[in-house]
């Protein structure tokens, strides 16, 4: 067969076909152009689009023998290089400068979407861009911002002028030189220019590919498992069950009942449990080796929803049994509650599970080291807890494992259970080469933990004026086969199911529930969204049944300064939700008056449009009484730059610029002084996990009072040298003035070193506790 001849980038090619491949595949592995991601192969996301002779195509699906004779361009040959400098392309700057950059896995296709969108059409208009971006997704919602960001490109381009920035962003009402300041995100050009490197990116010499073999049944027991034609394959250099397993057989976050894998004999709880794995010489091999691993089962019964789970006489997933948890709240006296109430009224909600689609599928690379120790390649939120969970299975003391964080392409709570860092150390281990496992979306969709499904049941106390009396609330949360998160997720939607409001009797019972479904855990929100939907549904029923004005009502009832929450808390300070409401309320009749009566859509007969309005609350940090602990370093170096470094997880949030920006305003300089450095658990200090809202809180104060320890040492040690009192010493626009000197970081860092000092700090703050609730179990 003849060769592919074709050019990308501008540069030419002639390369052997493989049969079956895709051009991402030529693309990445090949040519290591992995600016084109990969989201799902099946042309659903548009991450992987390239542009071929001037037209977008999605890669992940386009025959590479079809691009024989074409001109490609990627994400890669669009910035040009000016005299060693990077000049970006006007739709890059525009992305950088209007904050569409987010987690950055999506962006080399929404560029190169609408790179082909503005060749085609130089003055689109919104509706032109969600056509032409209506295949091409953004999982971190940052829609607004990228249309945003391809109208100012395309001004530049038609006008020759720079791109505008974005006009609408104010400062902050506080006094700050860098912080409440517009700042670019720091590692923003890395991922319009596709030199950002996520986990799937990265290859290692010698590196084999991995593959599981799933359970595929929702409930059993593994009678037989035969991996002898799968040993017996060619390029196949492991196969592991869990008779392999040097260490513990079980993981998890919170509990240890997820197997790494399960054992002839075993009970298997869902579709997604693994039996084998697998390392060989190609992904292809992998594949096809995993199929021929086979497995014969004992079926059992099936559990499939959190009620069912609690009936008498069904079948016990653990041998604890099917609940997990039963998480109270009590407040007041219930009787005497509903006994004074004028109305009383109860109604039953259900939610669905929901899977958060982050377009990044999970990779990891495992990679021994000749000193006995490994290293796990992830992208992860808990980098700490991968840590421990790998030596557990291994059977290792912690230090001989390190976690290496890699950029996320999206977590949003999906990203903190183990799905393949043990799997690709233990294969690691084995064949003492680099594995890598990575999941196709399918397999992503079936082992990862999920969103809650719910059935909430509220009964509703009011007096006829509107006032709440008594919440009575019961929940049910399928939490599927493991226990994940499980427990703290519904405990945060049991302490938040009486809404925002400041009721004087509360009940909730909530029944954390196994099944045979696939394990719930974390996702934004962390349970509130489940219980926040059946509390303002019942808010928007009592409203219609008393005739009170929706946004009335919530505001008559609202938490306030002085309020004690449904669990005890007094809140003494910074109570926004009455301001809050005020605000919206006010905004939102701007744009109509009646805003909740129902209009037929004048452009669109077929559509009936009204508002909606809808009041919530959540807790920052872990909460429940778990110490709430983060740790992060900044150091002082030669060049008078500084470094800060914490484990917290950067996913697109904006974590690292957080950091940045709270250094460079303790340490008076600029933004581009101060590097930062994530996720990796030899080089930084645990920051716990990245969830529950805590980073910009936790490990921006930990970067804070390192900061600021660091910068009371510098004026310590300058004070002592130059013999002035330490009020004296000023920091300011980079530089320390003493005594009419004024000395640059880079000799502070030699004056410092001089005298026997280090410039290095590292700090561990713990977020304060509110207090001790009162009836809460």
């Amino acid at each position: 067969m003849s060769n592919i001849n074709f050019s990308v980038n501008g540069q030419k090619y002639s390369i052997e076909p493989i049969a079956g491949e895709t051009l991402s595949t030529l693309l990445r592995e090949r040519l290591r152009l992995t600016g084109t991601k990969i989201g799902c192969e099946e042309a659903e996301c548009g991450a992987c689009t390239v542009l071929v002779d001037g037209e977008p195509m999605m890669s992940c699906v386009y025959p590479a023998e079809r691009a024989d004779g074409k001109t490609i361009v990627t994400i890669e040959g669009l910035a040009q290089r000016v005299h060693e400098e990077m000049k970006l392309h006007p739709l890059q700057e525009a992305f950088i400068e209007q904050g569409a950059v987010q987690c950055g896995f999506c962006i080399p296709g929404q560029i190169m979407t609408a790179y082909a969108l503005i060749k085609r059409n130089p003055n689109p208009n919104s509706d032109d861009i969600r056509f032409a971006l209506k295949d091409t997704l953004c999982r971190c919602a940052g829609y607004p911002s990228i249309e945003n960001a391809i109208i100012a490109a395309a001004e530049a381009l038609r006008t020759g002028e720079p791109v505008q920035k974005p006009t609408h962003i104010p400062d902050s009402i506080h006094d700050h030189k860098t912080v409440g300041h517009s700042h670019l995100r720091p590692e923003a050009v890395e991922k319009v220019t596709g030199e950002a490197i996520y986990t799937d990116d990265l290859k290692f010499d010698g590196m084999l590919y991995a593959k599981a073999r799933r359970a595929t049944i929702p409930h059993g027991f593994l009678t037989k498992l035969d991996i002898s034609k799968a040993k017996a394959l060619p390029g196949v250099l492991a196969v592991l069950t869990a008779d392999d397993i040097p260490g513990e057989h079980n993981h998890g976050l919170v509990i240890y009942d997820w197997p790494v894998m399960v054992g002839v004999g075993e009970r298997i709880r869902y579709v997604g449990d693994a039996l084998a794995i697998v390392a060989a010489e190609t992904q292809d091999i992998a594949e096809q080796a995993s199929v021929l691993i086979e497995a014969e089962f004992n079926l059992q019964p099936v559990i499939t929803n959190p009620v069912q789970a609690r009936q008498d006489g069904v079948p016990q997933i653990h041998e604890k049994g099917n609940l997990l948890k039963h998480i109270k709240v009590r407040k007041g006296d219930m009787d005497a509650g509903f006994a004074k109430a004028d109305i009383v009224f109860e109604h039953t909600f259900h939610t669905p599970t929901t899977d958060h689609a982050f377009i990044e599928p999970e990779c990891s690379i495992g990679v021994p080291l000749p000193d006995g120790r490994m290293e796990v390649y992830v992208g992860s939120q808990i980098p700490y807890q991968d840590k421990t969970q790998v030596a557990r299975a291994l059977g290792w003391d912690e230090e001989r494992v390190r976690i290496v964080g890699q950029l996320m392409g999206g977590g949003f709570g999906g990203k903190e259970d183990i799905m393949g860092q043990i799997h690709v150390a233990l294969l690691a281990n084995v064949t003492q080469r680099p594995v890598k496992l990575l999941f196709d979306r399918h397999e992503s969709l079936l082992v990862h933990p999920k969103r809650h499904a719910t059935q909430i049941r509220v009964k509703m106390g009011a007096m006829k004026n509107g006032r709440l009396v008594a919440v009575d609330t019961e929940l049910y949360g399928d939490t599927g086969a493991y226990a994940s998160l499980g427990e703290k997720v519904m405990t945060r939607a049991t302490t938040h199911a009486a809404g925002p409001y400041d009721v004087e009797n509360v009940r909730a019972d909530c029944y954390a529930m196994y099944t045979n479904n696939p394990p719930a855990g974390a996702f934004r929100g962390f349970g509130v969204t489940q219980s926040a939907f059946a509390v303002e549904s019942m808010m928007d029923m009592l409203a219609e049944k008393l005739n009170i004005e929706r946004v009335e009502l919530r505001r008559m009832n609202a938490l306030h300064v002085g309020s004690i929450t449904n669990t005890g808390q007094e809140l003494k300070e910074s109570v926004g939700l009455m301001e809050c409401i005020d605000r919206v309320d006010a905004e939102m009749r701007k744009h109509n008056s009646d805003p909740f009566t129902p209009v037929v859509d004048s452009a669109n007969p077929n559509l009936i449009r009204a508002w909606g309005f809808a009041s919530a609350y959540k807790n920052t940090g872990l909460g429940g009484g778990a110490p709430d602990i983060s740790g992060a370093d900044v150091e002082l170096y030669e060049d008078g730059t500084f470094q800060v470094r914490s484990s917290a997880a950067e996913l697109g949030q904006g974590l690292v610029t957080v950091m940045r920006l709270i250094v460079s305003e303790e340490m008076a300089v600029a933004p581009e002084k101060v590097r930062v450095l994530v996720m990796d658990t030899d080089l930084t200090p645990n920051g716990g996990p990245t969830t529950a809202s805590r980073q910009t809180f936790v490990t921006g104060n930990a970067s804070r009072y390192a900061a600021k320890t660091l910068r009371d040492e510098i004026t310590a040690s300058m004070a002592e040298k130059y013999d002035v009192r330490p009020e004296q010493i000023r920091f300011a626009d980079g530089v320390v003035h003493v005594n009419g000197h004024s000395l640059t970081y880079a000799e502070i860092y030699k004056e410092m070193k001089a005298a026997g000092k280090n410039p290095l700090v590292r700090y561990m703050y713990e977020a304060p506790k509110t207090q001790t609730p009162w009836h809460r179990r």
